[in-house]
């Protein structure tokens, strides 16, 4: 009844994945999953106890987020049922006081900024009380005794090793309905203050933790799904997260409607619920956030995509895994204003204020790839030639204070959108897509380091104004990218550099501050090879109903708008149109990313 009751509280339109998820024909998936064989993954609490019940100490780690008192409940009843006595002791008994923790992570968390903090750079070790941590002991009286909760494998226990995920969407989901998603936190707070909390602080500590533990662990459980989690053995896993490593990949998709948002991925991509507002992004491949999904039997689990990268880093990436380690560094996403509005006016901040800032080893560099559009489409990019950074900064914050209107055009250049073109948009750049536009944002990986300028005096969905950031923002700003330089430089401008038979490619150049390149293969039907060169390639179907893919020997079709990967290791991939199609795919360029 419990698990029933916490799946209402889940605030979010979307459903949690089901357990045997349908993918529809020939349309954009929202549930893609890579088969990894018969009999690999496990299906609901009583074949977990089955599996469990012969193991005299079970750790059971995982995610903040976690329901863990629905899962001990139901492990508990399972294996009552096969006459197995349990013994369960919370590892949080061994949490430092509220008070410590607080203090601990505080200087992560910025103050009162409702959106920013910075990276925490301790472990996990520092939210346990050593002492209480180390007397945690096993129960003599018991058949299982599990030690459960975030952390508790560092009790250092002789034990089977289980770990929980529950994908961050879903952490966010059930932060919203008030649910605890925070390391020694279990009171109710704000789902932005919980996200906050998350990003900053919990989701790196527990990563690492997981990375430290994955080789180890005997039995991954997808929770996402409280009444009906599933399974996979730590052997099986390793030998699936190796295939994938090297074969073409999708990441599952999730979508959030927005104050701008618009009305082309209700109507193109079917699956997804049409009783909310609109959908502003889709984020398709964030790889801090997005999960990869593993089927088996009809059976499916989701786990967090950058496990893959805290297995094999270097398959994945090729060269730059040297430079990168386990972060994925190139980002996709989707941002739909059809019917909708302006997004803010933005900028990203520079290298160095990143990382003095946030914590973050480099910064948002982003480009607007546009897939579709109206034919009065625009995107805002750059200043205009008159731009005078002191009456532009008086007008924003005349704007912030009495919530007039800016002019914004007065300061800030428009230029008509078509399909198919790339903007270019470094740090330090102005910037901002007009409406009915369907933006596929290709961009370095950091993801919330937006510092809006200006968000035409609207407010979000929740009735409340949009935070806006000029103190951060304005010495960001780079004032000399403006006038005739911006279409010159910050527009890209195409250009054919291979051909043949039916194929040919273009390169789409982007700024010399971007580390990662963009090119569009354009093929009206056969096949182009395409070799990785040790570095991972990241596409999208942006024209044609489908293609098929093939790479490390396996075959995919993906679909029109539909994200995929090719890692390195696969070192070549395949593609077969059946019709005329275009694929753009980026990689990073070689040498180029963080020191």
């Amino acid at each position: 009844m419990e698990s029933n009751q916490l799946l209402e509280r889940r605030r979010n339109r979307q459903p949690a994945m089901p357990a045997r998820p349908v993918h529809a024909a020939n349309v954009y998936d929202i549930y893609p999953a890579h088969d990894i064989g018969p009999g690999r993954i496990l299906l609901g609490h009583r074949a977990i106890a089955e599996l469990l019940r012969s193991r005299r100490t079970v750790v059971v780690d995982g995610y903040p987020g976690v329901a863990w008192q629905v899962l001990r409940e139901q492990l508990t009843l399972a294996w009552q049922e096969f006459g197995v006595t349990s013994e369960w002791i919370d590892v949080a008994t061994a949490l430092r006081p509220t008070v410590a923790i607080e203090q601990l992570v505080g200087p992560s968390l910025g103050g009162d900024d409702p959106i920013f903090g910075t990276a925490f750079v301790g472990d996990l070790t520092d939210f346990f009380d050593q002492a209480v941590l180390a007397s945690l002991a096993p129960s003599a009286g018991a058949d299982v005794t599990v030690l459960y909760g975030s952390g508790a494998a560092l009790a250092g226990w002789e034990a089977t090793l289980v770990w929980i995920e529950v994908p961050k969407n879903e952490i966010q989901f059930r932060a919203r309905a008030g649910q605890p998603t925070n390391l020694g936190n279990p009171g109710e707070v704000s789902a932005k203050v919980a996200y906050k909390r998350n990003y900053f602080v919990d989701w790196p500590v527990i990563n690492r933790h997981k990375q430290a533990l994955l080789p180890g662990i005997d039995l991954l459980v997808d929770e996402q799904r409280p009444d009906s989690p599933s399974a996979i053995r730590g052997a099986h896993l390793q030998e699936a997260l190796t295939t994938l490593a090297r074969t073409p990949l999708r990441a599952r998709p999730w979508f959030e409607p927005g104050a701008w948002g618009g009305q082309w991925m209700k109507e193109h991509f079917p699956q997804l619920p049409q009783d909310v507002p609109n959908y502003a992004w889709s984020f398709e491949l964030i790889c801090p956030e997005n999960g990869l999904v593993l089927e088996s039997d009809t059976i499916a689990l989701e786990i967090p995509f950058d496990t893959l990268l805290f297995h094999d880093a270097f398959a994945v990436l090729g060269e730059s895994a040297a430079r990168f380690g386990p972060e994925f560094p190139i980002r996709f996403d989707f941002l739909d204003t059809f019917g909708g509005g302006n997004l803010s006016v933005q900028v990203h901040p520079r290298p160095e204020y990143i990382r003095e800032n946030f914590g973050e080893r480099f910064t948002q560099d982003e480009t607007y790839y546009i897939l579709d559009c109206e034919r009065d489409s625009e995107v805002y990019l750059g200043f205009q030639d008159d731009i005078d950074p002191t009456e532009f900064r008086d007008a924003l914050e005349h704007s912030a204070r009495t919530a007039e209107p800016v002019e914004i055009e007065r300061f800030v250049q428009k230029h008509p959108a078509a399909k198919h073109d790339l903007f270019l948009i470094p740090n330090g750049t102005i910037h901002c897509a007009g409406i009915n536009n369907l933006v596929l944002e290709i961009s370095s990986t950091p993801y919330i380091f937006t510092l809006k300028l200006y968000d035409w005096v609207r407010l979000d969905l929740d009735g409340n104004p949009r935070p806006i950031n000029i103190e951060r923002g304005m010495p960001n700003l780079y004032f000399d990218r403006k006038g005739a330089r911006v279409a010159e430089e910050f527009i890209s401008h195409p250009e054919v550099v291979d051909s043949g038979a039916g194929w040919q490619v273009v390169h789409l150049p982007t700024h010399a501050d971007h580390f990662y390149d963009v090119r569009r293969i354009e093929l009206a039907a056969g096949e182009f090879e395409l070799m990785t060169d040790d570095s991972v390639q990241v596409m999208s179907l942006v024209e044609g109903g489908s293609v098929v893919v093939e790479a490390g020997g396996r075959r995919r079709r993906f679909q029109y708008a539909e994200t995929f990967v090719i890692p390195a290791a696969a070192e070549s991939v395949r593609l077969i149109a059946e019709e005329p199609v275009k694929v753009i795919t980026a990689n990073v360029k070689p040498g180029r990313g963080p020191l």
